[in-house]
């Protein structure tokens, strides 16, 4: 079994054959059991990294989420994947997204804050929606009368969406923009 003074290519390897192996992305801890002797968090990353370097300008690439390390496809072949897969990704409503956004850009909060927010009452089916899809989770519950649950986003909601942390959601001017042109919807916004 390898260890830092060992070849850096040899942990490669491995590294590569975990991560195209693995169903989802793995956090640095989750590789670092795999190994029978202590890797540093340090000389991982810096693994990870050459690894990344060695996979550019390839189909796929190496990208660190929220969730961790995955290797993914670029989006430049999506429309290939497409061709093979032609199955069409779900579609959200209008108030789904709004409610997404306002939990994405306001978290915690509550049904009634987005509820006040957004103008308009939030069904039962966009929260269970967004459960489900494990975009959003219940994170505890306000302290006032009735105990209203929390909901903030997930890392799954970050990683699907390619990002590491929340701080790279785009600003709120462009996400409406975005979300009129029917651009997070993939053409015009169905009716609600």
């Amino acid at each position: 079994m390898p260890t830092e003074n060992a070849s850096l290519p040899e942990i490669k390897r491995i590294l590569e054959t975990l991560l195209l192996a693995s169903a989802g992305p793995m956090t640095l801890a989750e590789l670092k059991r795999v190994f029978e002797v202590e890797l540093s968090n340090d000389f991982l990353r810096r693994a990870l990294e050459e690894l990344r370097a060695d996979w550019q300008g390839r189909g796929v690439e190496l990208v660190q989420l929220a969730e961790g390390w995955r290797f993914q496809t670029k989006p430049d072949y999506q429309r290939y994947l497409d061709r093979l897969n032609p199955e069409k990704p779900p579609r959200y409503s209008r108030a789904t997204l709004e409610t997404l956004a306002v939990i994405a850009y306001r978290q915690p909060v509550t049904r009634g804050d987005v509820e006040e927010i957004r103008g308009v009452a939030v069904n039962t089916q966009i929260v269970k929606t967004l459960e489900e899809r494990g975009w959003i989770e219940v994170v505890g519950h306000k302290e006032v009368p009735g105990r209203p649950a929390l909901f903030s986003t997930t890392k799954q909601f970050l990683s699907d969406l390619g990002l590491r942390a929340l701080s790279e959601l785009p600003p709120l001017p462009e996400l409406a923009k975005d979300i009129q042109a029917g651009i997070l919807l993939d053409g015009p916004p169905p009716t609600e």
